[in-house]
């Protein structure tokens, strides 16, 4: 029984994760349909931003959920002034564009990071359960990940900002003559987007250390659960992610990481060649 607890709370682990480290991909491609190629170097700078922040004497509940979001968020905003905005509707071009970035991004983090990996410790210790422990700083992560779905489902749902957003997203001719200006809901949007993955960076630092190269190992992961997920940005992670998730764990567990993560791509293939248009394509079509 013990040990069946334990595996539960490294599934859901695993689960708000993933759902981390997704959402914000799935507000900037699910709203905006901006393929954002550099989506895991954003994850790598939230990483480093918390890691600075620590290590200068920052709090590192501050540096993580504070300090990691707002960077990362203010750099995509300044992405989307300079690079994204001319790009809207040219999927190829941002795909080109984005790739290109995350070259730039991590050649930067090279030269000033170096190759090596940098980390901070978890906090919050570990949790006796029976004749097991688990790092305390795993249940942390799944409050984070339930708090930061509701909290952008509030936003979206009953904020002016929200209204603002979704009708800028459908149809931006008509939001602009009731006197909104898509340029800079776009500019927001795409900021909270790269703030969301900051913020997972930051979250993911402890227990995985950040490296220059780390996004390639969150990028597809993400886009995975995206698609998969389908078009409802909220539902449609929050489904994918407990699907890929678990079977990710539940093999990883029963074999090897590798192993589990090879089960999660042929779950996603499986899933897509049955629905094509994802989970909540099928689903969950009115769910937001």
């Amino acid at each position: 029984m013990d040990l069946l607890v334990v595996l539960s709370f490294e599934a859901l682990k695993a689960v708000a994760s993933l759902a981390l480290i997704s959402v914000g991909l799935a507000i900037i491609f699910g709203m905006m349909r901006v393929i954002n190629l550099a989506h895991g170097e954003f994850l790598m700078l939230g990483g480093y931003a918390a890691i600075v922040a620590t290590k200068a004497g920052i709090n590192i509940w501050i540096a993580t959920l504070l300090v990691s979001p707002l960077v990362v968020g203010v750099i995509g905003v300044v992405i989307e002034r300079t690079i994204i905005r001319f790009l809207y509707g040219r999927p190829r071009d941002t795909m080109l564009a984005t790739w290109g970035l995350s070259l730039l991004l991590v050649g930067l983090a090279t030269t000033i990071f170096g190759n090596t990996t940098e980390g901070i410790s978890a906090p919050a210790g570990s949790l006796q359960i029976g004749d097991y422990r688990i790092a305390a700083y795993s249940l942390i992560i799944i409050v984070i990940a339930i708090a930061v779905f509701a909290a952008i489902w509030a936003v979206f749902r009953f904020t002016r900002y929200g209204l603002i957003a979704r009708s800028t997203m459908q149809n931006a001719d008509m939001a602009a003559a009731l006197g909104v200006n898509p340029s800079r809901v776009y500019a927001v949007t795409f900021g909270v987007g790269a703030g969301l993955a900051g913020l997972a960076g930051g979250v993911m630092a402890p227990i995985t250390g950040i490296v220059p190269t780390i996004g390639a190992a969150y990028v597809a992961k993400a886009f995975i659960t995206v698609i998969g997920g389908g078009p409802a940005i909220l539902a449609g992670t929050v489904s994918a992610s407990v699907m890929f998730g678990a079977i990710d764990q539940i093999i990883t567990y029963l074999s090897t990481p590798v192993i589990g993560e090879v089960a999660l791509l042929a779950a996603a293939v499986v899933l897509l060649r049955f629905m094509p248009q994802g989970i909540t394509g099928r689903f969950f079509r009115r769910a937001a």
